[in-house]
């Protein structure tokens, strides 16, 4: 017999495997049905009862689900123990139980004889022979989208619609489910797709169906609930101010709208004295929040929406058992719960992250409790949820947890978004809030600011869950997460109070909870860990009084024994210089800053990672000078202390420093271990959607068609700074789509509102902080993926007024460059080069520099540079700071006339005389920050403090002060008896620069790393192009242009080599570089190190097969064997060519096989050997393998390969032999047509190889092709539409080598952008052919020899074809050319016929087109 039944419940487990005696996993049991029938279909039984509840209630959502409320099941239920023995009774006469989903009502049922005492009944029951309807049935209904791409089980409504045509109403009700699953096996047994368990014939079965009562919903309660506010005479009479306490801004990521201004604005709007911020997990805004209310006079209240999780530190779940959380909002109430809140928020991320969501505990909130405020919170939060889905006793149980906890400070938070669960919490809630005197309060959980924006907030909501705005909002598959309607606005007091003028409590209470609350700032400032300095130095008073001492003592000390061996002889102005600076140091109080920067600077020195020698103002300082900070001397060359640390304010002093970039992570180490993991963060970075992709965000949830958005996002001027609305303003075609209707115009709308949200967050690429104690003291703190250092909440623009030291820990690839050529010079020449050490004044640097040769160089390697460095003709280090500050956006336009007054082709003239002295070094003109500094001094008698003011005031254009110091300036002026009238054209000449006068300290600083590196590539070019290959070799498109440079230098680039190589690229013996084998994909850098290792230990490897029996074998695997010999890193064993080592012949072992498995046998008899009692060999040698002699590789196939290994061609390249063809016909190269700008009009011919193509379909329908082509130095992808693409679709073939001509036109629709426009396309083979009409050979008359005919008439017959051959003999003193036309020889110019002329030294030839 067959037993079908189903159950209805208080709601689903948490672990759907956990056995059936954890009673607190599974819900109860609210109705159970069942059918009984025989082997033909037959009804013997059924039964259906509803439980009557016993100790618990039925949740508000289950009984949504199933219409049974705890009301009717206490009027019309059975005892449990009753309707189990009923079912216990037919269950006794059934061989098989059936349902949907039967595991579940399994373990329900199960679970519920446990709770009866009679777990033998819930054990027998678990294992009884079952029939799952959902399983069975998958194949017949063949319902995509399972896991893993398997078929998905069947809902009972789209089973029972599959097997009879139509739905079945009423479902979850047990009995009704009971007869659609007992309906749909019998159908599935006629199907044959369930087999009857006795063999009945499938034509004697049919299904007889009980007569079934009303279903639940029949008899569902339908009153309606009573109208809750709305009085508006009642809100009126309520005095007291409403206030959010339940808001989340854009920090809560892509879940919220608002940004922390308008936040504020919105609540000054609608004059709230207070207002709260309570993101998602983290407090990332808390700091912004804080002060953008306080400058609005607005209360700040800081808070945090947890995430509050039953196991926090477990991080695996699985579908059966998930992770069980909820919401919690908990806010501060003084500065003391603040801190407790960053600290709980610290510990949701370093400890419980899962996925996106930082979780704490209750235990942990009993913890930090002191100073905050909780409330019961959202329908997501515990207490709400219990109600809805668990019980209101467990329910209870968690209020009186929470009100145990926070006694007074606990608050019972209603809301009314207008949803009926929410009215049934507050039903539940204000019972509790009764029974315990706990306070209620009014709240509207905020997402957004104004009602309109709920459409923005939903496509935001989309953008997270990457889903469509068209996917319904609801539960389970084929809908999305979604809010099911518009209140979660910032809704203004009067709205408020009118939604709770039936509880003006809950408006009242909120008086009491904001007073409760302190206003506090987190403004403070900065923090410095302690240093610690020798007992010699430390001073007792530092302990009473909190001074600085014994650190300005020892900063002092160092900075002394520093100058002494800075400085040959230490000169009044040098220490007065240094007493100055460490006066103003002291003065400021920051003598530790100098300490620690010095102290791991030091270390870095010490562990060989290489430091700059300074960047920015920091520069200027002679102590960091001295104590080894920078290595750049500031008395030297007039960089200015004051730029750096203004001594009339005090400001913290900004250090950053470089390092090289492989060894930067070492020196960040160092700091960790000195000061402590929990001192040490990096910096958060906020990632936000820009104008452009908000605008392609919002379109792909809201489904733009591609083409469409990017046009939208293409209007978009392309300049930083650009937003949306500026966008509006300026493109008049933009803010016409936006007044539309169409789709085009709801995208821009609300990416206009989504603009800026923040989308992601990721870490400062360089800030780091330091504090004096543990970080989460100070600041909340958060993780990142990729470092296993802590992150700040609060980002780069706020961290240091938080309090926090922060420094710059910069990884610069030069320096790393410089450290490896150093290597290479050392390794090969045996040379030791300091570089802080080589002469500023290297005639061979400046040539390099004069030439313009400077590619690969720091700082002064773009085209724009090198031409105006040819120009200038550097020939002293103050030219190169000058061209380094001048060649930016503004200043530039000064470099002619910089470069006319060097070679005295401009008069250099001086306003004042006395500012010559500051000027004569660039000639007149003001170039640097600090030479209006020190001539605002001189001319005007500004302090050392007012100069730096003057500096910020014109750099940053600050008006107001520029209109407060100018009359001091003049003033000044005049008492030093300068004329009034120059004193204001001088004034008005540096407003008009000043913003762009770079500050020279930086400029000196990376001018002085340039130098370096142009020294080294002018003394050592081979050294210093392997080392800039080497930290290059990730970024194919570099390595290819330096390879380049490499040809131009007359250096050759060789491919691996098995004995010279090394793990990157090196220069052998003769000069020239080869690639390094880590350079070959799939090598592996541990067997790569074992070659190495093993080559150097004992030498040379003689051949493949001494390759073999040497190396490891089980780290040099078949891969690493194949990589090597695909690159060409094996040719230099000549006796076997690449293709051997790769393939054989039919039923043949390649040689690669043949040769490990000799080297395995060889080493498998050296061991064996060893462990001999007697020990040598047995006398006979093992013969190495035979090899068959196979056709080796072409040119084209051996280059591909290389290609596949490396990334580039190496041994030459495909295009090489058509080098005729491309110097004859071609005038542009690839590359350059990634700026059609340039190209405007001109009639472009290239050429180059298909290295990939695509045939593709428009939306339309519509085929369209795209073709990528690559040369020598780039790429470019082609796309070809309509009558083109049906034109020269042939030619979209891999590997074809191709000639393309056409133009650079405006498109004749849309924006007119350019486009290049292809007229032909012919193949580079057949070029020479169709273009070549002849060839001109000119030779000088006097170097005509009888020889060198008889030669030219030879190479003619040899090279027989159909176009012209004419020899010219030219006079070139008399300017007489004689043209001679061979009537008697048609020639064929191919490239051999060239190559033979070439290398006759008197003759040059020319193409005839």
């Amino acid at each position: 017999m067959y037993l079908i039944f189903d159950t209805e419940t208080t709601g689903l487990p948490h672990n759907y495997t956990a056995p059936i005696t954890d009673l607190d996993n599974w819900p109860r049991l609210v109705q159970i049905a069942w059918q009984l029938h025989d082997n033909k279909g037959r009804l013997i039984s059924n039964g259906n009862f509803i439980v009557k509840p016993e100790g618990f209630t039925i949740p508000f959502n289950a009984e949504k689900v199933h219409g049974i409320s705890t009301k009717r099941a206490l009027a019309e239920g059975h005892e449990l123990k009753e309707a189990l023995a009923k079912f216990a009774e037919d269950l006794g006469k059934a061989q098989t139980i059936i349902g949907h989903n039967i595991d579940f009502d399994n373990r329900i049922v199960g679970a519920e004889f446990v709770r009866i005492n009679n777990t033998e009944k819930g054990n027998e029951l678990q294992e009884f022979q079952k029939i799952d309807t959902a399983e069975v049935s998958k194949e017949y209904c063949q319902l995509a989208g399972g896991i893993g791409g398997k078929l998905k089980s069947p809902k009972l409504i789209e089973l029972y619609e599959k097997l009879f045509g139509e739905p079945f109403n009423d479902a979850h009700d047990a009995a009704y489910d009971v007869d659609a699953t007992s309906k749909a096996f019998f159908g599935l047994i006629h199907e044959k797709v369930v087999k009857p368990i006795d063999g009945t014939p499938f034509e004697e079965i049919t299904y007889e169906a009980p007569e079934l009562d009303d279903a639940n919903f029949a008899k569902q309660d339908k009153s309606a609930s009573a109208d809750l506010g709305g009085d508006r005479m009642a809100a009126q009479t309520i005095e007291e101010p409403f206030v959010h306490l339940h808001v989340h801004s854009q920090y809560s990521v892509l879940q919220a709208v608002p940004n922390i201004k308008g936040l504020i604005a919105k609540a000054k709007e609608y004059s709230m004295p207070a207002v709260a911020l309570t993101d998602l997990g983290n407090m990332f805004g808390a700091f912004k929040f804080v002060r953008e209310a306080l400058n609005n006079e607005i209360k700040p209240i800081v808070g945090c929406e947890f995430y509050v999780a039953e196991e926090r530190l477990k991080l695996k779940f699985t579908k059966d058992n998930p992770d069980r959380r909820f919401n919690q909002l908990l806010l501060a109430k003084n500065k003391t719960g603040y801190h407790n809140l960053a600290k709980l928020s610290s510990i949701g991320y370093v400890e419980g992250l899962y996925g996106i969501y930082p979780r704490i505990d209750k235990e942990l909130i009993n913890q930090y409790s002191e100073g905050v405020i909780a409330l019961t919170g959202g329908l997501y939060s515990e207490i709400p949820f219990l109600i809805l889905n668990v019980g209101e006793h467990q329910a209870e149980k968690a209020f009186q947890w929470y009100l145990e906890v926070f006694k007074d400070d606990f608050y019972v938070e209603l809301i009314r978004h207008n949803l009926e669960e929410e009215n049934r919490v507050n039903d539940v809630l204000l019972g509790f809030a009764k029974k315990y005197n706990v306070k209620v309060i009014a709240a509207n959980d905020v997402y957004y600011l104004n009602q309109e924006d709920s459409e923005a907030h939903d496509v935001l909501l989309c953008v997270k869950e990457g889903e469509m705005k068209s996917t319904p909002i609801g539960r389970g598959r084929g809908f999305r997460f979604g809010f099911r309607n518009n209140e979660y606005y910032f809704k203004s007091q009067e709205e408020m109070k009118m939604l709770f003028s039936d509880i003006p409590e809950a408006i009242k209470n909120l008086h009491e909870l904001i007073e409760k609350i302190e206003e506090y700032k987190l403004d403070r400032d900065v923090l410095l860990p302690a240093f610690n300095i020798p007992d010699e130095f430390k001073d007792t008073e530092d302990d009473k009084d909190g001074g600085k001492r014994g650190e300005n003592a020892y900063l002092k000390h160092l900075t002394f024994e520093g100058a002494k061996e800075r400085y040959d002889v230490l000169s009044d102005e040098i220490t007065e210089r240094l007493n100055f600076e460490l006066e103003t140091i002291a003065n400021t109080g920051y003598p530790g800053y100098f300490l620690i920067v010095q102290d791991f600077t030091r270390k870095a020195r010490e562990m060989g990672v290489s430091v700059g020698p300074g960047r920015g103002s920091a520069a200027g300082s002679a102590v960091a000078y001295c104590i080894g900070i920078t290595n750049v001397d500031p008395i030297a060359y007039d960089l200015l202390f004051e730029r750096f640390l203004n001594p009339d304010r005090v400001s913290l002093p900004d250090i950053d420093i470089d390092f090289d970039d492989e060894g930067r992570d070492k020196v960040i180490q160092y700091v960790i271990d000195k000061y402590g993991k929990n001192q040490v963060a990096q910096i958060i970075t906020y990632g936000t959607m820009a104008a452009k992709s908000s605008i392609r965000d919002a379109a792909r949830v809201m489904e733009l068609p591609l083409m469409e958005a990017n046009d939208l996002a293409k209007l978009v001027p392309e300049r930083p700074g650009t937003t949306l609305d500026k966008a509006f303003k300026e493109v008049k075609d933009l803010e016409e789509i936006r007044k539309g209707s169409d789709l085009k115009a709801k995208v821009l709308n609300q990416a206009k509102t989504l603009e800026g949200s923040v989308r992601n967050t990721g870490t400062h690429a360089c800030g780091v902080i330091i504090t004096p104690d543990d970080l989460t003291k100070f600041v909340p703190v958060s993780t990142a993926r990729d470092s296993e250092m802590l992150v700040t909440q609060f980002d780069n623009s706020v961290v240091e007024n938080a309090g926090m030291l922060k420094m710059d820990f910069l990884g610069l690839k030069t320096l790393t460059i410089i450290k490896s050529a150093l290597k290479i010079i050392k390794a090969r020449h045996g040379i030791v080069i300091d570089i802080d050490e080589i002469p500023l004044d290297d005639q061979l640097t400046y040539e390099l520099y004069q030439k313009g040769l400077t590619n690969g160089t720091f700082q002064f390697e773009s085209p724009g540079m090198q031409k105006h460095l040819r120009g200038l003709k550097p020939d002293k280090f103050e030219d190169l700071i000058a061209m380094n500050a001048l060649y930016r956006p503004g200043p530039m336009e000064y470099i002619p006339n910089f470069i006319a007054r060097k070679h005295g082709d401009e008069e250099i003239s001086y306003d004042i005389a006395d500012m010559e002295e500051n000027l004569a070094e660039t000639y007149g003109i003001t170039v640097y920050q600090e030479q209006v500094m020190l001539l605002s001094q001189k001319l005007a008698g500004f302090s050392k403090g007012d100069a730096d003011v003057l500096r910020k005031a014109m750099g940053k254009k600050i008006f107001a002060l520029l209109e407060k110091l100018k009359p001091k300036f003049i003033d000044g002026g005049k008492e030093r008896g300068h004329d009034p009238k120059v004193l204001e054209k001088v004034w008005k000449d540096w407003e008009a620069f000043a913003a762009y006068a770079f500050n020279k300290s930086h400029s000196t600083c990376y001018s002085l790393v340039a130098y370096q590196t142009a020294y080294l590539k002018a003394h050592y070019p081979s050294e210093y192009m392997a080392a800039v290959l080497t930290h290059n070799q990730s970024q194919i498109d570099k390595v290819t242009f330096f390879m380049e440079e490499c040809r131009n230098l007359g250096i050759k680039v060789l491919g691996p080599h098995i004995n010279e190589s090394y793990k990157d690229f090196a220069v052998n013996k003769e000069g020239k570089i080869r690639f390094g084998l880590g350079a070959i994909k799939g090598s592996g850098e541990a067997a790569v190190e074992s070659i190495i290792e093993e080559r150097k230990a004992n030498g040379p490897f003689r051949d493949i097969f001494d390759f073999a029996e040497r190396v490891n074998l089980r780290q040099v695997n078949k891969k690493t064997f194949e990589c090597l010999a695909m690159s060409g890193a094996f040719d230099c064993f000549e006796d076997h060519h690449r293709r051997q080592y790769l393939h054989a012949s039919e039923g043949d072992q390649t040689l690669i096989e043949k040769v490990i498995k000799y080297a395995n046998k060889m080493q498998i008899e050296a061991e064996s050997a060893q462990a001999s009692l007697f020990g040598g060999s047995n006398g006979m040698d093992t013969p190495k393998p035979s090899i068959t002699p196979i056709e080796p590789f072409g040119d084209i196939e051996k280059l591909n390969i290389e290609k596949e290994v490396v990334g580039l061609y190496i041994s030459g390249h495909p295009l090489d032999k058509f080098q005729f063809e491309i110097d004859s016909f071609c005038n542009t190269e690839l590359s350059a047509m990634n700026d059609l700008i340039g190209l405007k009009g001109k009639e472009i011919r290239l050429a180059g190889i298909v290295s990939s193509f695509a045939h593709r379909t428009t939306k339309g329908g519509k085929p369209f092709g795209t073709l990528t082509l690559e040369d020598y130095n780039g790429n470019f992808t082609f796309f070809l539409f309509g009558d083109d693409y049906i034109k020269f679709k042939e030619y979209l073939m891999q590997g074809w080598f191709l000639f393309i001509q056409g133009i650079v036109v405006e498109q004749k629709w849309g924006d007119n952008r350019l486009e290049f426009k292809i007229r032909n396309i012919d193949l580079l083979n057949d070029l020479r052919d169709k273009k070549t009409k002849g060839v001109v050979v000119n030779m000088a008359m006097q170097d005509v020899t009888k020889s060198i005919i008889e030669e030219m008439e030879s190479l003619c017959q040899q090279f027989k074809g159909e176009c012209s051959f004419q020899m010219n003999l030219v006079d070139p003193t008399e300017d007489i050319t004689v043209e001679l036309m061979s009537r008697k020889y048609k020639i064929n110019p191919n490239n051999e016929l060239l190559d033979r002329i070439k290398k006759i030294p008197e003759v040059n030839y020319k193409i005839l087109l």
